[in-house]
Protein backbone atom coordinates (compact mmCIF):
# COMPACT_ATOMS: atom_id res chain seq x y z
CA UNK A 1 0.00 0.00 0.00
CA UNK A 2 2.85 2.13 0.62
CA UNK A 3 4.08 2.25 -3.24
CA UNK A 4 0.41 3.67 -3.85
CA UNK A 5 0.96 6.60 -1.72
CA UNK A 6 4.18 6.98 -3.30
CA UNK A 7 2.68 7.30 -7.01
CA UNK A 8 -0.28 9.69 -5.62
CA UNK A 9 2.34 11.76 -4.07
CA UNK A 10 4.35 11.76 -7.61
CA UNK A 11 1.61 12.51 -9.18
CA UNK A 12 0.55 14.62 -7.36
CA UNK A 13 -3.09 13.68 -6.74
CA UNK A 14 -4.03 15.09 -3.57
CA UNK A 15 -3.54 19.05 -4.84
CA UNK A 16 -5.38 17.58 -7.86
CA UNK A 17 -7.91 16.42 -5.63
CA UNK A 18 -8.36 19.61 -3.36
CA UNK A 19 -8.28 21.82 -6.97
CA UNK A 20 -11.66 19.44 -8.14
CA UNK A 21 -13.36 19.53 -5.02
CA UNK A 22 -13.16 23.46 -5.00
CA UNK A 23 -13.67 24.00 -8.07
CA UNK A 24 -16.98 21.95 -7.95
CA UNK A 25 -17.90 23.54 -4.20
CA UNK A 26 -17.00 26.98 -6.06
CA UNK A 27 -19.29 26.64 -9.23
CA UNK A 28 -21.96 24.97 -6.99
CA UNK A 29 -22.56 27.90 -4.54
CA UNK A 30 -22.13 30.57 -7.30
CA UNK A 31 -24.85 28.47 -9.21
CA UNK A 32 -26.91 28.27 -6.15
CA UNK A 33 -30.70 29.39 -7.10
CA UNK A 34 -30.68 32.63 -5.16
CA UNK A 35 -33.73 34.65 -6.53
CA UNK A 36 -32.64 37.24 -9.33
CA UNK A 37 -29.86 36.64 -11.33
CA UNK A 38 -30.11 33.05 -10.77
CA UNK A 39 -27.86 30.99 -13.37
CA UNK A 40 -28.54 29.51 -15.67
CA UNK A 41 -29.98 25.44 -15.89
CA UNK A 42 -28.54 24.43 -18.75
CA UNK A 43 -25.22 21.48 -19.17
CA UNK A 44 -23.02 24.49 -19.12
CA UNK A 45 -22.04 24.39 -15.43
CA UNK A 46 -21.87 20.77 -15.25
CA UNK A 47 -19.32 20.53 -17.79
CA UNK A 48 -17.74 23.38 -16.53
CA UNK A 49 -17.04 21.20 -13.21
CA UNK A 50 -16.00 18.28 -15.20
CA UNK A 51 -13.45 20.19 -17.59
CA UNK A 52 -11.87 21.71 -14.52
CA UNK A 53 -11.56 18.88 -12.79
CA UNK A 54 -10.06 16.48 -15.89
CA UNK A 55 -7.93 19.53 -16.49
CA UNK A 56 -6.55 19.66 -12.44
CA UNK A 57 -5.67 15.64 -13.00
CA UNK A 58 -4.04 16.54 -16.08
CA UNK A 59 -0.96 17.65 -14.33
CA UNK A 60 -0.38 14.22 -12.71
CA UNK A 61 -0.38 12.35 -15.83
CA UNK A 62 3.36 13.16 -16.12
CA UNK A 63 5.91 12.51 -13.02
CA UNK A 64 9.02 14.19 -12.01
CA UNK A 65 11.43 12.43 -14.15
CA UNK A 66 9.99 10.63 -17.24
CA UNK A 67 13.16 8.61 -17.87
CA UNK A 68 12.76 6.93 -14.81
CA UNK A 69 9.10 6.17 -15.65
CA UNK A 70 10.29 5.05 -18.56
CA UNK A 71 12.95 2.71 -17.61
CA UNK A 72 11.51 1.10 -14.14
CA UNK A 73 10.58 -2.32 -14.23
CA UNK A 74 7.36 -2.05 -13.85
CA UNK A 75 4.97 -2.37 -16.23
CA UNK A 76 3.37 1.20 -16.84
CA UNK A 77 0.70 0.45 -19.44
CA UNK A 78 -2.07 -0.85 -16.56
CA UNK A 79 -1.22 1.79 -14.52
CA UNK A 80 -1.16 4.88 -16.48
CA UNK A 81 -4.50 3.29 -17.63
CA UNK A 82 -6.01 2.80 -13.79
CA UNK A 83 -5.20 6.66 -13.48
CA UNK A 84 -6.94 8.31 -15.79
CA UNK A 85 -9.99 5.96 -15.14
CA UNK A 86 -9.99 6.70 -11.75
CA UNK A 87 -9.55 10.10 -12.20
CA UNK A 88 -12.52 10.41 -14.28
CA UNK A 89 -14.55 8.64 -11.61
CA UNK A 90 -13.40 10.51 -8.77
CA UNK A 91 -13.94 13.53 -11.36
CA UNK A 92 -17.57 12.45 -11.41
CA UNK A 93 -18.11 11.48 -7.93
CA UNK A 94 -17.09 14.92 -6.87
CA UNK A 95 -19.38 16.69 -8.95
CA UNK A 96 -22.52 13.61 -8.25
CA UNK A 97 -21.68 14.45 -4.27
CA UNK A 98 -21.71 18.56 -4.81
CA UNK A 99 -24.79 18.31 -7.36
CA UNK A 100 -26.92 15.54 -4.19
CA UNK A 101 -25.96 18.78 -1.89
CA UNK A 102 -27.92 21.24 -3.78
CA UNK A 103 -29.80 21.64 -7.54
CA UNK A 104 -29.88 18.43 -9.56
CA UNK A 105 -28.51 20.06 -12.67
CA UNK A 106 -26.88 17.01 -14.50
CA UNK A 107 -28.02 13.18 -14.51
CA UNK A 108 -25.71 10.17 -13.93
CA UNK A 109 -25.53 9.32 -17.07
CA UNK A 110 -24.29 12.90 -19.07
CA UNK A 111 -22.21 13.05 -16.01
CA UNK A 112 -20.13 9.73 -16.87
CA UNK A 113 -20.24 10.35 -20.55
CA UNK A 114 -18.79 13.88 -20.01
CA UNK A 115 -15.98 12.79 -17.55
CA UNK A 116 -14.77 9.84 -19.21
CA UNK A 117 -14.41 11.60 -22.25
CA UNK A 118 -12.87 14.51 -21.06
CA UNK A 119 -10.82 12.60 -19.39
CA UNK A 120 -9.68 10.81 -22.52
CA UNK A 121 -9.05 14.02 -23.84
CA UNK A 122 -6.72 15.48 -21.47
CA UNK A 123 -4.86 11.59 -21.93
CA UNK A 124 -4.70 12.34 -25.61
CA UNK A 125 -3.23 15.62 -24.50
CA UNK A 126 -0.83 14.47 -22.42
CA UNK A 127 0.71 11.71 -24.86
CA UNK A 128 0.58 14.45 -27.35
CA UNK A 129 1.82 17.44 -25.68
CA UNK A 130 2.91 16.29 -22.31
CA UNK A 131 1.37 16.32 -19.18
CA UNK A 132 2.12 20.34 -18.65
CA UNK A 133 0.11 20.58 -21.50
CA UNK A 134 -2.41 18.08 -21.21
CA UNK A 135 -4.89 20.98 -20.38
CA UNK A 136 -5.01 22.33 -23.58
CA UNK A 137 -7.47 20.04 -25.67
CA UNK A 138 -10.19 19.65 -23.00
CA UNK A 139 -9.88 23.80 -22.45
CA UNK A 140 -9.57 24.31 -26.53
CA UNK A 141 -12.48 21.58 -27.23
CA UNK A 142 -15.18 23.23 -24.40
CA UNK A 143 -14.10 26.76 -25.42
CA UNK A 144 -15.39 25.96 -28.90
CA UNK A 145 -18.12 24.11 -27.86
CA UNK A 146 -19.38 26.98 -25.88
CA UNK A 147 -19.70 29.16 -28.49
CA UNK A 148 -20.19 27.09 -30.91
CA UNK A 149 -23.49 27.27 -33.06
CA UNK A 150 -26.30 24.91 -32.75
CA UNK A 151 -26.02 21.67 -33.32
CA UNK A 152 -27.99 20.54 -36.04
CA UNK A 153 -25.94 18.22 -38.29
CA UNK A 154 -23.68 15.58 -37.60
CA UNK A 155 -20.46 17.31 -37.15
CA UNK A 156 -21.63 20.25 -34.94
CA UNK A 157 -22.98 17.36 -32.79
CA UNK A 158 -19.55 15.69 -32.53
CA UNK A 159 -17.77 19.28 -32.07
CA UNK A 160 -20.47 20.10 -28.99
CA UNK A 161 -20.54 16.41 -27.97
CA UNK A 162 -19.96 17.98 -24.27
CA UNK A 163 -23.13 19.53 -24.34
CA UNK A 164 -25.45 17.76 -25.75
CA UNK A 165 -27.83 15.60 -23.89
CA UNK A 166 -27.32 12.21 -22.90
CA UNK A 167 -29.12 10.09 -25.21
CA UNK A 168 -27.66 11.55 -28.14
CA UNK A 169 -25.81 9.13 -30.11
CA UNK A 170 -23.22 11.36 -31.81
CA UNK A 171 -22.13 12.62 -28.10
CA UNK A 172 -22.18 9.26 -26.83
CA UNK A 173 -19.78 7.87 -29.39
CA UNK A 174 -17.46 10.30 -29.48
CA UNK A 175 -17.13 10.35 -25.51
CA UNK A 176 -16.43 6.33 -26.14
CA UNK A 177 -13.91 6.96 -28.94
CA UNK A 178 -12.05 9.95 -27.02
CA UNK A 179 -12.12 7.95 -24.07
CA UNK A 180 -10.84 4.37 -25.90
CA UNK A 181 -8.51 6.25 -27.53
CA UNK A 182 -6.68 8.56 -25.41
CA UNK A 183 -6.61 6.20 -22.38
CA UNK A 184 -4.59 3.39 -25.36
CA UNK A 185 -2.34 6.63 -26.53
CA UNK A 186 -1.48 7.41 -22.64
CA UNK A 187 -0.86 3.88 -21.52
CA UNK A 188 1.35 2.62 -24.03
CA UNK A 189 3.11 5.86 -25.10
CA UNK A 190 3.27 7.79 -22.02
CA UNK A 191 3.28 11.23 -21.99
CA UNK A 192 5.65 13.20 -24.23
CA UNK A 193 8.79 14.78 -22.89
Amino acid sequence: MRWLMLYARSRQVPASLAAVVVSAVTVAVLARDGGEGAGPTGPGLPVLVLAAGAMAFSVGLSGQDLALDRTAAIRWAPRRAAHVLFAGAVVAAVLLTVQSMGEDRANLAFVVRDSAGLMGLVALGAALAGGQYAWTLPFAWLSYALFAPPATSTPTQVATWMLLPPGTAAGTWTALVLTVAGTAAYAVAGPRR
